[in-house]
C-alpha cells in the first residue's frame, strides 16, 4: 500500500498546534526578557546601594580620625600644679 503525500497533511489541528506552540514560545521569550532586565536593575540598585554605604563609612572613619580627642577625665583629677591630693 502506498501513500498519497497530498492526503497526508497534518491539516488543520495540525496548524492550530504549531501555532499555539509558536504564541507560547513567543510569551516565554517576552516574560524571560522582562525578568533578565528585571535581574539586572536589581543589581545595579544593590551596586549603588554599597556603594553609597561604603562611603558613608568611609565618611563616618575619616570624621573620627579628624576629630580631636578629648579627656574629660584627666582634668578632673589635676589641677595646675599637679595631680590633686585625697
Amino acid at each position: 500500500m502506498t501513500v498519497d503525500p497530498d492526503v497526508v497533511t497534518p491539516g488543520f489541528i495540525g496548524f492550530v498546534a504549531i501555532a499555539l506552540i509558536a504564541i507560547v514560545v513567543v510569551f516565554l521569550i517576552i516574560d524571560m526578557l522582562r525578568r533578565i532586565r528585571r535581574a539586572g536593575y536589581r543589581a545595579d540598585i544593590n551596586e549603588q546601594l554599597d556603594a553609597e554605604a561604603e562611603a558613608e563609612l568611609n565618611r563616618r572613619e575619616d570624621e573620627a580620625a579628624a576629630a580631636p580627642v578629648t579627656d574629660h577625665d584627666a582634668s578632673d583629677d589635676t589641677d595646675a600644679d599637679g595631680p590633686a591630693a585625697r
